[in-house]
This record gives structure tokens, C-alpha cells and sequence, in this order.
């Protein structure tokens, strides 16, 4: 059976090592330019080259966000920031303007195009379009259902990447100007204000429709009951939304479905139990409300986010693992959020089951014995019951 890409985002270069490390095959990130996410740390050229040869020596891909929908004035920098990327080995860029398509191809970059979810494209023949363009990869509209996903794949040899996990936009992707209008924030070039998130009051004219305050908004996508058709029906890449993610979003997103992948791949079957442990291992994860939305084709009410109600994380993230542990089981730490020596921890690491912990001891760096660690990103060394491993996440049970 064919084995889907899984492509996690990055908002800086250690959630790039962080998510490969985690299991993602490809990483999407953007640069300081031409990028849709103006609040990302984004990254630097240095950076972009620093995290390509980390992904290459972890025999992952690195594709970068190209994907503003660009002005006249934007092209003036355009062909050297193209030509730089290709000097640093990026596999990819994700294009939402036909003109950067073309560019690419003009200056015989050596990096696959892909064609963002910016154009919503929803069927074969804008698929063959671009195609016929040199594009190399389409990523489908987020807006279409499995069963149209289907037979999408069936009508074309491009490879489709498809979102599975993460934000969804409350119109068609890339084609809302709420935040132009409501907060002077042009959202196609990474400056939305996700305005359909704010809370409002209904009114008809001067009439209260409702007393509850009320939003535009689409849940989150939770894709993890699809994913055997979509594995089944060979889609070539499972994408996960979150370039303003944490690490702890990160490492956890990717590696349950990392887990899912894999197990699917080999067996050729998810049994309920299992499938039920998948989705409440994502449900642990600090987020707004979460459902198939678009990809169920009897869609209903369950994919609006109504009121603004999160779910409440059962458990949150306490700690980093700056290094391997000694003899001792001692290990230092960056502190995440506020937790004690008698903390339950359960520790989450690459290529692990997750796994119990207690903490035996606590120092601080002048080696002062602690009961509490309270100070945001403190570094103190731990001793743990157990073995840990660098870039492990402690979370709190």
C-alpha cells in the first residue's frame, strides 16, 4: 500500500526539527517574504538553509510558502529571493499567484511548484490547468467532501495534497476580505485578523435575534475518520494546518498521525478501539472544537462554531527535555507551565509509546533543591523515575 506524505508546518526552525523529529516527512515554513502568516516568526534565509540540511539529513523535504497574492510592487525582489531559494536546496515552493508559477519556471528553479489551497480548486480540469502550466503538485480546495476527493484523484496523475488537520476558514480559502474590511488587515497578505472568530450579537435592525453572542467562524478539521479512505484512495499528501502552532500542537498532531499512518499502512485496518484512541489522544490538545467538517458529505450543523466554546485540554504541556538523561535518570528542562515535585508526568517522545514519570528531585541552575517550578522557560535540572530523551514534551497527566 501506497504511504501518504505526512507535511507538518513550522513556524521557526526548532518546531521544523521538532516536527520531523516527531514523524512528518515534509515540512511547509515561510520566509521573511511572500508569505501568508505576518505573525509567524518566519524565516530568515540562514534559517531556511539551516533547516534544509537538517531535513535532508533526516531524509525529510522542506517546501516554502511563496503564496501573498502579489501586487505590482511586489515582483521587484521576486526573482532573487526564487533564485536564493533554489541556491539553498528548498524541494518546494506553494504558489498562489500564477505569475510566481511562471517565474519559477522562467529562472528554471529546481524546486517543484505546488499550487496552494488559495485557488480553491475543486476538479480535475483546473487540476489539468495548472498542470499544463508545470505545476507539480495541487493542494485541493479544503471545502470539498470525500466522496469528491474520490473521484478528483481518480480523473488525474498530479499529485493532490489534501488538508487533514488544523484551522479552516470560514469562506473559501484565500478569498475573504472580512479582515480588510473590519480591521484594515489585507488577509492575502498574511495579515488576516480572523474577524469570523470574533464574537457577535445577531440583531435585525435594531431587533436582538438572540441573547448569546455568536460567531462566523468553522470549527477545527479533525480529519483521523477519513484517513483510510483517503490512504485508500492513494492521495499523495496529508497536510496538518498550524504554522502558529506550539511545539507541543506540533509534535503531538504529527506523531499520532504519524502512528495512524504507519499502522494503516501496514495492517490495512483501524479497529474502533484504536480509532477511539487516536481521536481522544487529539482531543488532549489545546484547541477550539474540532470536526470532520468539510469532508463529511452530509455535513450539518456539527461543523459551525456557533459560540465560542473550546475544548478544555485534560492535560497540558509542563516541560521540554533539553537533553538526554544521565545514569541518574537527571535531566535539564525548560519549564513550559507551572507544575511540583508531585506532579504526575507523562512523558511524550519521538518514536515512543507515551509513557509515566514521577519526578524524584528538582534543582535550580545554582543546584538549590525546588518543590515548585513556576517561572516561565526556567531551566532546572530533574531527576525522573525513568529514562528520558531529548526533545521529549513533559505533560502534566
Amino acid at each position: 500500500m501506497k504511504k501518504p506524505e505526512l507535511l507538518a508546518p513550522a513556524g521557526d526552525l526548532y518546531r521544523l526539527k521538532v516536527a520531523i523529529l516527531y514523524g512528518a516527512d515534509a515540512v511547509f515554513i515561510g520566509g521573511k517574504f511572500f508569505s501568508l502568516r505576518a505573525k509567524a516568526n518566519n524565516f530568515s534565509l540562514k534559517d531556511i538553509e539551516e533547516g534544509v540540511l537538517f531535513a535532508h539529513q533526516h531524509h525529510a523535504k522542506v517546501y516554502v510558502t511563496v503564496n501573498i497574492v502579489p501586487n505590482e510592487d511586489d515582483f521587484k525582489n521576486l526573482s532573487s529571493y526564487l533564485l536564493a531559494l533554489d541556491r539553498v536546496n528548498v524541494d518546494a515552493i506553494i504558489v498562489s499567484s500564477i505569475s510566481v508559477l511562471l517565474q519559477a519556471k522562467k529562472l528554471h528553479c529546481r524546486f517543484e511548484v505546488h499550487i496552494s489551497t488559495q485557488h480553491s480548486i475543486l476538479n480535475s480540469y483546473a487540476i489539468q490547468f495548472f498542470k499544463n502550466l508545470g505545476a507539480d503538485r495541487v493542494v485541493l480546495a479544503r471545502e470539498l467532501n470525500i466522496l469528491e476527493i474520490q473521484q478528483i484523484k481518480k480523473n488525474t496523475t498530479l499529485p493532490l495534497e489534501v488538508f487533514i488537520h488544523g484551522g479552516m476558514c470560514s469562506s473559501f480559502s484565500g478569498r475573504c476580505t472580512l479582515s480588510n474590511a473590519m480591521a484594515n488587515r489585507d488577509a492575502n497578505k498574511g495579515g488576516c485578523a480572523h474577524s469570523c472568530r470574533w464574537s457577535y450579537f445577531l440583531y435585525h435592525e435594531e431587533t436582538p435575534i438572540s441573547d448569546k453572542e455568536i460567531s462566523f467562524a468553522s470549527t477545527d478539521l479533525m480529519g483521523i475518520n477519513y484517513l483510510p479512505q483517503l490512504i485508500d484512495a492513494q492521495i499523495d499528501s496529508f497536510k496538518i494546518e498550524g504554522r502558529m502552532k506550539s511545539i507541543y500542537y506540533i509534535a503531538n498532531v504529527v506523531k499520532i498521525y504519524r502512528q495512524f499512518i504507519d499502522f494503516y499502512c501496514q495492517f490495512k485496518k483501524i479497529d474502533k478501539k484504536q480509532m477511539n484512541y487516536y481521536k481522544k489522544e487529539l482531543l488532549k490538545i489545546e484547541s477550539r472544537s474540532l470536526s470532520p467538517v468539510f469532508l463529511n458529505p452530509h455535513l450539518k450543523n456539527e461543523g459551525i462554531l456557533i459560540h465560542q466554546n473550546t475544548n478544555n485540554a485534560n492535560q497540558s504541556f509542563i516541560g521540554m527535555i533539553l537533553e538526554d538523561s544521565d545514569s541518574y535518570h537527571c535531566a535539564f528542562v525548560e519549564q513550559r507551565n507551572h507544575f511540583t515535585l508531585d506532579t504526575k508526568v507523562e512523558i511524550i517522545q519521538p518514536n515512543q509509546p507515551n509513557q509515566s514519570v514521577k519526578i524524584l528531585q528538582m534543582w535550580d541552575l545554582n543546584d538549590n533543591p525546588l518543590t515548585i517550578a513556576r517561572h516561565p522557560q526556567q531551566i532546572i535540572k530533574i531527576q525522573f523515575s525513568k529514562p528520558v530523551k531529548k526533545d521529549a514534551i513533559m505533560r502534566r497527566k
